[in-house]
């Protein structure tokens, strides 16, 4: 099977939407598939309001129409609600072609927290780019619940996944935390203004707090709170060696759609302190792989009493290959494709990587 996947959001961006469809072409590829990404990386670009560093391809059009004509996929994804992702949904509905979208990001709550705009307006939005898809995959129960609630009526849970080959305790400590005083909390993910991580760094907590990731309110960030470690975007074995040199992750985002982080940290031995909202409810099994309160220093405290291993069990259950299979699944086909070859153990192969167009 040809698959394509338009989205707005890839390399180098650093987050979960990039991430998880990363592992998902992977996946694809690991089974049999074809998969090709189009992305703002062959298009040319503007850096999004108040998010210089995100590209977004400008008038895309003609070239995207260009793109999938010679690729003549067999099923078309469309991940984003970006310029790419219009330029996409256009190019289908006008030439009866049947697709499928993801939801990924809280668009209502955002514009609402940041810019007044109405609930009721996001929503209507969200209607009418997501409602002539065959399906829309969501995150979590939560999500699509929600979204139901608010006139969506296409919706396919679809969980995430983690590596717990890359993902796992016993990490040497990296240097830039051997000498740190426990217990040691760990923030991780992009560092603005709606992960809510002041809300971390504000807590009134013994050890210390650690913060992996990047963004434009760093600096700031840093000079308000002295007492953080700030060790920037950290990747592969380095990204989990920072994890299991933790005691403890906390999740203060109150917006995220689900949060593959957590997964990570769970891998690595550390429970979870989040706030009981949309994400956190979903994948935080209460007293076993951490805690959700209102209160976020009381998730923190009481998460440093919990075992690890019902965290790594947890973990092992989310793998990328039952995440790309509920894709695959649930795809929009425009013509009978034979079935691929016998997949190899996808489990154990190395993936090669996904072709990008």
């Amino acid at each position: 099977m040809r698959f394509v996947l338009v989205t707005d959001a890839w390399a180098p961006q650093v987050n979960g939407v990039v991430r998880t469809w990363q592992h998902v072409t992977q996946e694809m590829t690991r089974l049999g598939h074809d998969p090709h990404v189009i992305h703002p990386g062959a298009f040319k670009t503007i850096g999004a309001p108040r998010y210089p560093e995100i590209r977004l391809a400008i008038f895309p059009g003609k070239l995207l129409r260009k793109k999938l004509e010679a690729l003549d996929p067999d099923a078309i994804h469309i991940a984003t609600e970006g310029p790419l992702g219009f330029a996409a949904r256009k190019w289908c509905t006008r030439n009866n072609i049947p697709y499928t979208t993801s939801y990924h990001t809280q668009f209502p709550h955002y514009l609402r927290q940041y810019f007044g705009v109405p609930k009721s307006w996001s929503y209507k939005f969200i209607r009418w780019f997501h409602g002539k898809a065959r399906h829309t995959l969501v995150p979590t129960k939560q999500v699509g619940k929600e979204l139901n609630k608010n006139g969506l009526d296409n919706i396919v849970v679809w969980s995430r996944g983690v590596d717990t080959n890359l993902f796992k305790p016993g990490y040497p400590v990296p240097e830039a935390l051997a000498s740190l005083d426990r217990p040691v909390f760990i923030y991780a993910g992009r560092i603005a203004i709606e992960k809510n991580i002041e809300a971390f760094l504000e807590l009134d907590l013994p050890g210390a707090k650690v913060v992996i990731g990047d963004g434009p309110p760093r600096e700031a960030l840093e000079k308000k709170y002295p007492d953080a470690i700030f060790v920037g975007y950290k990747f592969g074995e380095e990204l989990a060696a920072h994890y299991a040199a933790g005691d403890v992750f906390v999740f203060p985002s109150r917006t995220d759609t689900f949060g593959v982080v957590m997964l990570e940290a769970n891998a690595c031995g550390l429970p979870i302190a989040a706030y009981p909202v949309t994400g956190p409810i979903d994948v935080v099994q209460q007293g076993q792989t951490g805690y959700v309160y209102t209160d976020l220093r009381e998730a923190a405290v009481e998460a440093l009493e919990l075992d690890k291993e019902p965290c790594i069990a947890f973990a092992s259950r989310n793998s990328w290959a039952r995440c790309a299979q509920t894709v695959i699944d649930h795809l929009a086909m425009r013509r009978d494709v034979p079935e691929p070859a016998p997949a190899v153990n996808v489990e154990d192969v190395q993936p090669p990587k996904s072709a990008v167009a």
